[in-house]
């Protein structure tokens, strides 16, 4: 399962990048605002730094609703940088947007998933990832991961390529429960990855040998 980071400050990305497991970045402008990342110049600035820091794919998101709108700001999204993937929405004129893009060769990443139907869509339409929103379904008492079991389901059914990019992870468990059920992706906050190096049985046993070390070398 690849590990994308779900941000846009640098130095977060730039520490998971050097944990040595960073596949990737996704960012929406909610992400660029919380950072104080404003005016178009400096967003699209910020995703060629991001992409100077990361070896693989970074979602851009649109921010035009209507397709033809769409389709410019992805457009000029893509030519930043050959790993921008054009993230858009999962509504009808995005799905005619991945369409569009996916004819063309461009990445893209169909957000806001909430259904098996909305992904399907998504796949049929040639996206590149499609992003399910466990935890914001978790958070209207919804089985996230459940989701992520249908798409994964219908997609083998189908052989498609698209990827399920588990996102809206919160914790360790949303990242270990969507590897056993074969979610292609997750991206999540650094915390969220991070998380998974601790245990305290690591710490103990760590302890205990340091201290075995020193009774015998000392």
């Amino acid at each position: 399962m690849k590990f994308f980071i779900d941000t846009a400050n640098l130095d977060q990305i730039k520490e998971a990048q050097e944990l040595g497991v960073l596949d990737g970045v996704t960012t929406n402008p909610s992400l660029m605002a919380k950072e104080g990342i404003t005016g178009k110049n400096n967003i699209l600035k910020h995703y060629v730094d991001i992409c100077n820091i990361v070896d693989g794919d970074v979602s851009a998101e649109v921010n035009a609703i209507d397709l033809e709108g769409m389709i410019k700001e992805g457009e000029e999204l893509a030519d930043l940088h050959e790993q921008i993937v054009v993230k858009l929405p999962m509504t009808k004129d995005g799905v005619k947007a991945a369409k569009y893009f996916s004819d063309k060769g461009i990445k893209t990443n169909v957000t806001l998933v909430f259904s098996a139907g909305q992904a399907l869509l998504a796949a049929k339409a040639g996206a590149t990832y499609v992003s399910p929103f466990i935890g914001r379904l978790d958070d209207v008492s919804t089985d996230g991961l459940a989701l992520i079991e249908e798409i994964r389901l219908i997609y083998d059914n189908y052989g498609y390529e698209t990827q399920i990019l588990a996102a809206s992870v919160r914790h360790t468990m949303h990242i270990v429960n969507c590897a056993k059920i074969g979610a292609d992706v997750m991206t999540g906050p650094l915390s969220a990855i991070t998380g998974l190096l601790k245990h305290p049985l690591t710490d103990i046993g760590l302890a205990q040998f340091i201290a075995d070390f020193e009774k015998g070398n000392k």
